[in-house]
């Protein structure tokens, strides 16, 4: 019972997630301090976890919520390290908002889908012949085999190198600033999908695909072609970081 003078208490639980997010704050807080230098290892997980005060899985998750980001880089068997410094990285990671949790990240995958679906489109409809010319070297370049981390290196390059082409052929500015906003990330992820395939072949038919629509000037063609290829690539991020998280909590 509560009277006229009192109010009733009501929270919401405290989610798990609140403390990863805030412990991935004060660990890019000290990362950005100069205290430890890009290329540097980190302290280990113990000594982390002891002086911010949690406990070593929710550490756990907020290394690797900087891991997916580039941030980091985990060297099995030896420790994670603070890459090393990328002009284009650290900016884009705060404008980003960190893109603390897996509902981001998977807000993110969705937002870029819908992105590179209009930015297909409209490519198709827009195109000229140089500019078909250009993208077909790109393509050329995707068409590679081997699984060692030079070829997922090089491809991951191509893949951007194909995606950053559209959008300006695409002619819109809003559009290719987005794209160019989130690239630091997409490059981490799509050598994280290729690598963990351990194959481009997949990748390389997908983007041929939506080349082969752009080349015909079928907009519509494009746009389900472009679809295909990021429900896939979707697909394969999504299966990626459950796969991450289910071996956290092994």
């Amino acid at each position: 019972m509560t009277t006229n003078n009192e109010t009733e208490l009501t929270f919401e639980p405290i989610e798990r997630k609140t403390m990863v997010m805030e412990i991935t704050d004060r660990l890019l807080s000290y990362l950005l301090s100069g205290k430890i230098r890009p290329g540097a290892k980190l302290p280990a997980e113990r000594q982390l976890s002891e002086a911010i005060g949690v406990g070593r899985s929710s550490l756990r998750e907020a290394l690797k919520a900087l891991t997916v980001l580039g941030l980091l880089e985990v060297r099995h068997g030896d420790g994670t390290y603070l890459k090393r410094a990328d002009s284009e990285l650290l900016p884009r990671v705060i404008e980003w908002g960190l893109l603390l949790g897996e509902k981001r990240t998977m807000d993110l995958i969705e937002a870029r889908q819908t992105i590179e679906v209009s930015v297909a489109k409209l490519a198709a409809a827009r195109r000229d012949e140089g500019q078909l010319a250009e993208l077909k070297e790109i393509v050329d370049r995707l068409d590679t085999t081997g699984n060692t981390n030079s070829v997922f290196e090089a491809y991951t390059e191509s893949d951007i190198a194909f995606h950053m082409k559209l959008a300006e052929i695409a002619g819109n500015t809003v559009l290719r600033d987005m794209l160019t906003s989130i690239r630091s990330l997409l490059r981490v992820w799509i050598k994280s999908v290729v690598a963990s395939e351990g194959s481009t072949q997949f990748s390389y038919e997908e983007h041929l695909a939506v080349y082969r629509a752009i080349e015909q000037g079928d907009p519509d063609a494009a746009a389900r072609a472009m679809d295909a290829h990021m429900d896939s690539a979707s697909s394969r991020l999504k299966q990626l970081i459950e796969a991450w998280n289910e071996n956290e909590e092994q």
